[in-house]
């Protein structure tokens, strides 16, 4: 609740007359009065739901869905229809079942919105190396970051697999997103998410990633999501030169504290040489210092050493039980909603939620991310 109200308030932040102050304190009281309703709930017990994935989502197709149902979009208009966007607004509301959605080989230069109505969609490529989405709205360009996305997810139980997201806006048009998911229960399987600065916003709730490359250069992954990445390579960029050859100029950090509350962990992962020895770096004066949760277990790389990382309260050079608090069935119940073999995960090791944090692609990566600024 606490994102899509600071998402509101960032709405409002270029609006203008003598209505606004209202409307900011209406938000903030409404904000108040529900939260503290909220927290003298009881807390429930973990609910069983129905939600896996199709083993043929990450495997590949075979005979657990009957092809005669996957609508085609093609850029080349041999498909039902020539844009995903088109494809979208033509699916069911409210699907129970799985949409399959075939996106064939082709560049599709187009903002596309799943909304909320647009449940358990699923977009499969043709491969990240042959079928990109890709938009170019910016921050400079007169988009709120929230509404910069070029693929913008808030339709339950979505999935895609071998599609290549992309802001292509630039470095110098400051807050551009390729992807945000404000949808739980989201997965995505061997995607690409490329982009400058807030490349990928995770926005709110679950959300798990495998195998997708993300690429940035300022706060590249960001939000308050309960999102997982597994086999992801973390590319650090700059525009020019690369990031990797200066990074002897440039300091980089695994992540800052905005807003409050901020949690980031690094479990069992390989840490590169450009990361500052400091490791995490403040937002802006002490603010947030004494609300954040930052970990790290058992990193491995130039990169890893500890002996220089900031003193904060909130940071912790965790041992196993601790750790353990963010393997995948504990954080975001991953025996529920996701199928641990078509995942690739391994139990609740560890395994399945470490983040290879590197400025170039990797043979073996895995990652995990919770909330808060990755840069």
């Amino acid at each position: 609740m606490q994102e899509f109200t600071n998402t509101c308030l960032e709405g409002l932040d270029s609006a203008l007359g003598p209505l606004k102050p209202v409307i900011v304190k209406s938000l903030i009281g409404t904000y108040k009065h529900v939260s503290n309703s909220l927290s003298m709930l009881p807390k429930l017990g973990k609910r069983h739901r129905d939600r896996r994935l199709s083993r043929w989502v990450l495997r590949g197709a075979d005979d657990e869905y009957n092809p005669r149902e996957v609508v085609t979009v093609a850029v080349d208009g041999t498909g039902n229809f020539s844009t995903i966007g088109d494809d979208i607004r033509f699916a069911p509301n409210k699907s129970k079942e799985r949409v399959m959605i075939y996106v064939r080989e082709g560049v599709y230069e187009e903002n596309v919105v799943i909304p909320s109505c647009k449940t358990n969609i699923v977009l499969i490529g043709d491969g990240s190396d042959v079928t990109f989405i890709t938009g170019n709205r910016s921050v400079v360009d007169g988009w709120t970051t929230f509404r910069s996305a070029t693929l913008a997810v808030s339709g339950e139980g979505f999935l895609a697999r071998d599609i290549t997201i992309k802001n292509r806006a630039g470095p110098e048009k400051h807050q551009a997103v390729a992807l945000k998911v404000s949808a739980d229960l989201a997965a995505f399987y061997r995607c690409p998410i490329n982009g400058y600065q807030h490349t990928l916003y995770v926005h709110s709730f679950r959300q798990f990633y495998c195998k997708c490359n993300i690429s940035g250069t300022i706060d590249y992954i960001f939000g308050n999501a309960a999102a997982m990445f597994q086999a992801c390579d973390i590319i650090s960029r700059m525009p020019m030169p690369e990031l990797y050859r200066n990074s002897n100029n440039v300091k980089s950090y695994l992540g800052r504290p905005w807003p409050l509350y901020s949690r980031a962990v690094f479990l069992e992962s390989y840490i590169d040489d450009f990361i500052d020895p400091n490791g995490w770096r403040k937002w802006s004066s002490d603010e947030g210092l004494d609300t954040l949760y930052y970990g790290e277990y058992n990193n491995y790389g130039p990169g890893s050493v500890t002996d220089d990382r900031v003193a904060w309260p909130g940071y912790h050079i965790m041992d196993y039980e601790s750790a353990y608090d963010f393997a995948v069935s504990e954080f975001i119940t991953g025996q529920i909603h996701v199928d641990v073999e078509s995942c690739l995960l391994v139990g609740s090791s560890f395994q399945s939620i470490n983040l290879y944090f590197r400025s170039v692609t990797s043979e073996k990566c895995q990652a995990e991310f919770v909330h808060g600024d990755l840069i």
